[in-house]
């Protein structure tokens, strides 16, 4: 797939934080303290669902889910930004840049399928729960995480395919320390109408549709909830979902805003950019293991099983 297109692949000098560069020591030591906390939280997180028997339900499957697809963002853009903050190593082939594309564009698809399976799942749980166990097999789950990954590379796909068509006549100076799709498309000297189309094509077909599809489970979770006359069960059945409201708050937001940075913020200044682009694929992963690890019950317990002599 990479061989296709021209025979002289461009190179790409990737971008820290602008007229900053001095001081990208001081700024990696923040940026590998938050790497670190995303990759330990989310990996515990992992290793308690699959070790605790007591966690081998549908929503921790989907939580589970959840924390790989946090990994795998912060594992993609990683590499480059240490070498851009640590070593000035700004260079990347285009090769390269969308080979970091499908792993960081993709499990970012993939983390919004996640986040819209974990909406069904609470809608289910709280609007039919005498029909979850038979909804929601382990079968069916499978099937869920097979539809989800092909998603992702049927969206995905198209937008690597469509790079190796344009032409980069330099200078080549993405706005990111990292390979992302709208930012390199702009380097480009050749037509990329083709490939803002379909960029937009494959925003609408993830998060225009996943957002909706959230938004509609929570209003039918709610109707569900204001139905019941126990204010302690309320309480309760709005309790299970605090987390995963979270989960797609500070998945999206940034994620949203991000997008409409890079297709009508032309004019606004290139820190704009590193700010968002750092907010939306650092903060997701830092923030998910905590905010399930301090909302969801059942996942404190296993944490105490795992350190019982830790004071929570």
């Amino acid at each position: 797939m990479l061989s296709i297109g021209n025979s002289t692949s461009p190179t790409f000098f990737l971008t820290g934080v602008p007229g900053l560069e001095t001081f990208h020591v001081w700024f990696s030591i923040p940026f590998c303290c938050l790497c670190v906390i995303a990759l330990l939280g989310n990996s515990t997180i992992l290793y308690v669902v699959i070790t605790d028997s007591s966690l081998h339900e549908p929503m921790y499957y989907f939580l589970s889910m959840l924390s790989s697809t946090d990994i795998g963002i912060t594992i993609s853009s990683l590499p480059t930004t240490l070498g851009v903050l640590w070593f000035n190593a700004r260079a990347i082939s285009l090769d390269a840049c969308i080979l970091q594309m499908f792993f960081l564009h993709g499990f970012t698809l993939m983390e919004s399928s996640v986040l819209l399976a974990m909406a069904f799942d609470h809608f289910v749980a709280i609007c039919h729960p005498l029909r979850y166990a038979m909804i929601l097999t382990n079968s069916r789950i499978i099937k869920a995480g097979m539809v989800i990954f092909v998603r992702m590379l049927v969206n995905l796909m198209p937008l690597l395919l469509l790079l190796k068509r344009l032409s980069f006549c330099g200078p080549n100076v993405p706005s990111h320390s990292y390979c992302y799709h709208p930012d390199v498309i702009k380097c480009s000297c050749s037509s990329v109408k083709v490939n803002s189309i379909c960029g937009l094509v494959a925003l609408i077909l993830t998060s225009g549709i996943d957002i909706p599809c959230i938004f509609l489970s929570y209003m039918l979770i709610i109707k569900s909830i204001l139905s019941i006359a126990s204010p302690e069960e309320r309480q309760k059945a709005f309790g299970t979902c605090i987390s995963h409201i979270g989960a797609v708050a500070i998945f999206y937001i940034p994620w949203v805003i991000l997008a409409l940075v890079h297709r009508f913020g032309h004019n606004a200044p290139l820190y704009v950019h590193t700010l968002m682009s750092n907010l939306h694929f650092l903060f997701p992963p830092v923030l998910n293991p905590i905010i399930y690890s301090v909302k969801t019950k059942q996942i404190r317990k296993a944490f105490y099983k795992l350190f019982p002599n830790t004071k929570w």
